[in-house]
């Protein structure tokens, strides 16, 4: 079972690994979902990476494409914008400081 704090840790980075995730290139909501669970410690539900992609592509940090599928509905896929790309760079930014004053203490 995992600990109440590793939840809520987890949904405090959503956004970055989102972000992160889509640094390497155009991406469907479920391949995003699967890209997270394929490594254990990000291993995130579908509940909550797809509010994000939404709020994401509201604020400008994502530009979204549909895209016929064989396999049912529309896929809806996802990259970065101009915006969301520079919104990375600062996250990795403080990412590397926070983790370096963890260190510190």
């Amino acid at each position: 079972m995992i600990a109440g704090w590793v939840t809520q840790l987890k949904k405090g980075v959503i956004e970055y690994c989102v972000l992160k995730r889509l640094a390497r290139g155009e991406s469907y909501g479920y391949e995003i979902v699967q890209g997270l669970k394929a490594v254990e410690e990000l291993a995130m539900t579908e509940s909550l990476v797809y509010p994000i992609l939404s709020r994401l592509r509201r604020e400008g940090f994502l530009r979204v494409r549909a895209e016929k599928s064989s396999e049912g509905p529309p896929r809806r896929y996802y990259a970065l914008t101009g915006l969301g790309r520079r919104r990375l760079r600062e996250m990795d930014e403080y990412w590397h400081e926070l983790c370096c004053s963890m260190e510190r203490l």
